[in-house]
């Protein structure tokens, strides 16, 4: 199956990209709905990946500071080539938007994962939303996106 991964507007495709947000992270994780949708959504830069039926199955953002944030993929969906595929595009992004080091907040059993492409952990663990977090960042020249190719 292939992936079509690509910049969005908030404005235009806000509808889809909560509907997604919504299933994954209020409904499946039970993370408040306004607590989930910030205002950061109107300023960030969001990812949407459809799939060959260009149906939504995925999503992502990335803040000014270099924050990668609200990745979410619906549950059918949840594959490596699907998460690489959204990371590797975001920080292209932030490549692209002249951010050199970008940073995620990701859940305790992804660190190893987010290690192997290039990350280092920042800080303590920290709860988020009511999730215990570690920070990690990483230069965007040191993200590791070799196994993958985007689709564009």
């Amino acid at each position: 199956m292939g992936y079509l991964v690509d910049k969005v507007e908030w404005d235009i495709k806000k509808d889809m990209l909560q509907k997604i947000r919504e299933r994954v992270f209020v409904y499946e994780l039970h993370i408040p709905k306004h607590i989930e949708f910030d205002s950061l959504d109107k300023i960030a830069l969001h990812v949407l990946v459809t799939d060959d039926a260009n149906c939504p199955i995925a999503t992502g953002r990335l803040c000014t500071d270099g924050l990668i944030g609200r990745i979410a993929v619906l549950p059918e969906h949840r594959n490596r080539k699907v998460y690489k595929s959204l990371l590797n595009f975001i920080v292209e992004l932030a490549s692209n938007q002249g951010i050199e080091e970008v940073s995620i907040n990701c859940i305790l059993n992804e660190v190893e994962r987010f290690k192997r492409n290039g990350f280092i952990q920042q800080g303590n663990v920290f709860m988020e939303a009511g999730i215990p977090r570690q920070r990690m960042q990483c230069s965007v020249s040191a993200f590791n996106t070799t196994p993958f190719t985007l689709v564009h």
